[in-house]
């Protein structure tokens, strides 16, 4: 047991440490500081603006700038849909895999554009190299830079300057931050023994049968599996994801794919208060998703190290929770990890969710509903600063003091678009649906019964909603493989239904509050700055961090307290009872 809370405290630290020097850097990338990569990138960057026929120093407003991240972003769906659509036709497709259909092709695309990556088919079966490197590879470096860009937009409204011009910043995100990290810990994964090769899969003899064979997938992994968990993309080549010994063969891999992940949601907290020159509360700030971070690290460690009652029962004493876990890395690294992907909406795993005990599903789910510890790519950030809005409006009419955020007064506008952006978009994109799948059984495919499968539709939506795209699995949310189909297999029902219904929640969870984070940010800069007096409201103490956090999980949690409820908690209760599923 000491040994697994020493690797989780290790793995913190390390991240803590890390913090300051990338938030820095990233501070001086957008501040247009110097920066060692100058004279290599700055004549390929205005090779780029070139091409692009966009001015990188015109600054845009934030409907502007909304416009440019939509219209971007439709441009390279069509792209993407179009290349799987036609993979079969195109090269790097070793073992010649025809095409997905269609709903499974508009759900990956919508999915990887949103830097979701959700995934409703398995990458070694449906999709070639080509699709997966050249378009499910590209996607994830513009969704992430993406993020990013709004991320920065946030804080330079925040702080009263122009937001920017997104070209400019979604070039320098990818340039400056995720390619040069990506190929140095492409070099370390490889290392760490994660293939890259171009080549097909190798077939080899079984070991129970030497007379039988075995197609062992493999494919250029190590820089696909980089930018997945730099970029808190999560999508896996291989359909167990980061659970494959390929894509995450030992503890160094896995501690490295840890950090990646971590590296750049807990950064933009430090780069904020390199811009606002306050890095007093950068650190208070970014205390607040670092300690519910350990909260529920905690209680999914001691769930998985006690494990189930009934198989405790069997074996007549404790044991840990090891199903659906790889030994390599044993209860703490899979606690760990699960914790670490939903709260940065990575997504990616390196166990399966489904078979964590009821503390495992609470955490996770509770991440993905607060979209805070530490949040997606950029926007987990910039949503971190909604509820610090927030927490100033509700704080100003408690004392009597008019809400004010460095030194720009908070009103009905902001409050509007804090409320909505918190309390009604993300509810929406997951209540919404997940009640229409209730509703209809039908649609659902569950394959566990009772509080469970309540668990695993709310969870499949609060995935999409949140730009997170792991799963609890056990829906028949897969259409047929294209080989399958190929051979007579029909399309279902319900796994339309599931591509269909998730592609609503992944595009309202990810454009509608990327819309209102910069409609808000705008309306900020362009408020006049008012004096600090004896009256003005310190943003900067222990007390208003608390009272933050106190605000994060009131608004943010008892928003979604009843599914909780009826999903985790009840199935806690049902576990400790000694009472099946019904």
């Amino acid at each position: 047991m000491l040994q697994g809370f020493f690797q989780i405290a290790l793995t913190l630290v390390i991240v803590v440490a890390l913090m300051p020097f990338l938030g820095r850097y990233l501070a001086r990338v957008f501040l247009a500081e110097k920066t060692i990569f100058d004279s290599l990138l700055l004549p390929i960057e205005r090779l780029i603006y070139r091409f692009l026929q966009v001015s990188p120093t015109d600054s845009m407003t934030g409907w502007q700038y909304a416009r440019a991240i939509l219209l971007s972003n439709g441009a390279m769906a069509g792209l993407i849909f179009a290349m799987i659509a036609l993979q079969q036709y195109l090269p790097l497709n070793p073992t010649g895999i025809p095409a997905p259909t269609w709903d499974t092709t508009l759900h990956t695309t919508i999915s990887f554009i949103t830097n979701t990556n959700q995934q409703h088919y398995s990458g070694e079966t449906y999709l070639s190299y080509g699709a997966q490197m050249l378009g499910l590879g590209y996607l994830m470096f513009t969704s992430a830079g993406t993020g990013i860009a709004v991320a920065i937009a946030f804080i330079r409204g925040l702080t009263g300057r122009p937001l920017g011009n997104f070209y400019r910043d979604l070039v320098l995100s990818i340039t400056r931050v995720l390619l040069p990290i990506s190929i140095v810990g492409a070099l370390l994964l490889m290392l760490a023994g994660v293939p890259e090769t171009l080549d097909g899969p190798v077939v080899v003899p079984t070991l129970e049968d030497p007379s039988l064979s075995q197609a062992i997938a493999r494919g250029p992994v190590a820089h696909f599996e980089i930018i997945k968990e730099l970029g808190e993309n999560g999508g896996g080549f291989f359909a167990i994801n980061s659970a494959h010994p390929f894509e995450n063969p030992n503890g160094l891999a896995n501690l490295i794919q840890l950090v990646a992940i971590l590296a750049i949601p807990t950064s933009l907290i430090y780069t904020y208060g390199v811009f606002t020159q306050n890095l007093r509360q950068a650190w208070l700030i970014f205390l607040v998703p670092l300690g519910i971070l350990i909260g529920f690290t905690v209680i999914t460690v001691m769930g998985e190290y006690n494990g189930n009652p009934a198989v405790n029962a069997l074996l007549g004493g404790l044991a840990p929770n090891l199903e659906g876990k790889e030994v390599r890395f044993g209860w703490a690294q899979s606690a760990l990890y699960a914790v670490v992907t939903t709260a940065t909406m990575c997504g990616a795993v390196n166990s399966l969710h489904d078979s964590f005990m009821p503390t495992g599903g609470f955490a996770t789910l509770a991440n993905m509903f607060l979209q805070i510890v530490f949040g997606g790519q950029g926007t987990g950030t910039a949503y971190l600063f909604a509820y610090l809005i927030l927490a100033v409006f509700v704080t100003g009419l408690m004392v009597g003091r008019t809400p004010e955020f460095l030194g720009r007064k908070i009103e009905k506008r902001e409050v509007v678009l804090a409320s909505f952006l918190i309390l009604l978009v993300h509810p929406i994109a997951i209540l919404i649906p997940a009640a229409i799948a209730m509703a209809f059984p039908d649609f659902q495919g569950i394959s566990n019964p009772g509080f469970h499968g309540l668990s695993q539709v709310i969870y499949e939506y609060a995935s999409a909603a949140a730009n997170n795209g792991s799963g609890l699995e056990g829906l028949g949310d897969s259409q047929p493989s294209p080989l399958a189909l190929a051979t007579g297999a029909k399309p279902t029902v319900t796994a339309l239904w599931w591509n269909l219904s998730t592609s609503f929640s992944l595009l309202v969870g990810r454009y509608v509050p990327i819309i209102a984070l910069l409609l808000l940010a705008d309306g900020m800069a362009r408020k006049q700055p008012v004096p600090t007096t004896i009256g003005t409201l310190r943003t900067d103490t222990v007390l208003f961090t608390g009272i933050t956090a106190g605000v994060i999980l009131i608004m943010g949690a008892l928003t979604f307290f009843p599914w909780l409820a009826l999903g985790p908690v009840a199935e806690a209760f049902q576990i400790a009872s000694g009472t099946s599923p019904t």
